[in-house]
């Protein structure tokens, strides 16, 4: 399947294989098979929230792959994007004996004591899509650095607004607490102070709530009549956005962040959005589980160290400096999914997730 993006190179998407060894003289019986998945490594793969196509996708993803490397995976999350439903949720698979637990995180330091508690029971923790500080759990699944998306947010929007136009522009997303988009939208805002004329006019927060996202961005949009650009990297504030923008029928106004294809298509059909990014979260929860189950195995993985991963290639553990962190140690760091993509009308229909 060919993929073309204006900004990006092709990305290929495979589905993650996985060949299990078999017997070729003994069938598996019923009983076998259920007495095998019983005794499968419980793995709990949490998201910020449920009911959000981003975080089912990803968790579509790792479920399918515990298939695959014979885990008991399991999506569980609340509607709620809150510490204190994480930390509910994490102390309930600790007592389940879950033996490794991978999170979105809302917060970077608000799950550090359900978390150390967790591996001082020698439970495997993961974080993906939103890390914690680093000394707070053993790898993170990144979509990439900030340096790497808060540069996409800029140049999907340079596409329509060149870096010497005098213009307002405005951000849009989940929480001043989450830390993945906050890192971002900062090193995005670093870049249009350094190298544009644009001049950032406001940020709003919309909790993850997707009515809220609706009513906020249309506030900002009144707010700011001279506005024309609006970065909302965050799965519920891009659509949120556009569908403002559609309700206040303004067609100048240049909006890109980051979603799922699946929730933009509508408005990137309908012209509302012309180009927006993401990565493969279906991927992203494979290739979480695909290290987990590597570790679980007794894998050693430390910074500089690779390892292949079918359907994703060859893969390396990156010091958390990666991440602007300061902490790095043994058994710990970040690892990277290799490719990005912008989403437009010429490729959408090739993607669905």
């Amino acid at each position: 399947m060919k993929i073309t993006s204006a900004l990006f190179a092709s990305v290929a998407i495979a589905a993650l294989a996985f060949t299990a060894g078999c017997s070729d003289s003994t069938a598996t019986t019923d009983a076998e098979g259920s007495a095998d998945a019983a005794d499968a490594p419980r793995v709990a793969f949490i998201p910020k929230l449920t009911g959000v196509g981003f975080f089912e996708s990803g968790g579509a993803g790792a479920e399918a792959a515990g298939e695959k490397y014979g885990l008991d995976v399991t999506y569980v999350g609340s509607p709620e994007a809150s510490v204190a439903k994480q930390v509910e949720l994490i102390n309930t698979e600790i007592q389940q004996g879950a033996e490794a637990i991978i999170v979105s995180s809302v917060s970077p330091d608000g799950l550090c004591q359900v978390f150390k508690k967790a591996m001082a029971q020698d439970i495997l923790v993961l974080t993906w899509d939103s890390d914690v500080n680093p000394e707070c759990r053993t790898y993170y699944i990144s979509q990439g650095t900030a340096d790497q998306l808060g540069a996409m947010l800029v140049e999907m929007a340079e596409v329509d607004i060149a870096k010497t136009d005098k213009v307002e522009v405005a951000f849009h997303y989940a929480s001043p607490t989450v830390t993945d988009q906050n890192q971002w939208a900062e090193k995005a805002k670093q870049i249009i102070a350094d190298e544009t004329s644009w001049t950032v006019v406001d940020t709003v927060f919309s909790e993850n709530q997707t009515e809220l996202a609706v009513q906020q961005a249309e506030a900002l949009i009144n707010a700011n009549p001279d506005l024309k650009v609006i970065f909302a990297p965050d799965a519920n504030a891009l659509p949120g956005t556009a569908q403002a923008l559609e309700s206040l029928s303004r067609t100048d106004l240049n909006v890109v962040g980051f979603s799922t294809p699946n929730v933009m298509r509508p408005y990137i059909e309908s012209g509302t959005i012309k180009r927006f990014g993401l990565w493969d979260v279906t991927k992203q929860g494979e290739l979480a589980v695909a290290v987990t189950k590597q570790l679980l195995d007794g894998k050693k993985l430390n910074v500089g160290d690779s390892f292949d991963v079918d359907g994703l290639g060859t893969l390396e553990v990156s010091p958390n400096s990666v991440q602007g962190y300061d902490y790095e140690a043994d058994g710990n760091g970040i690892i990277l999914m290799p490719e990005r993509v912008v989403f437009t009308k010429d490729n959408i229909n090739d993607f669905d997730f």
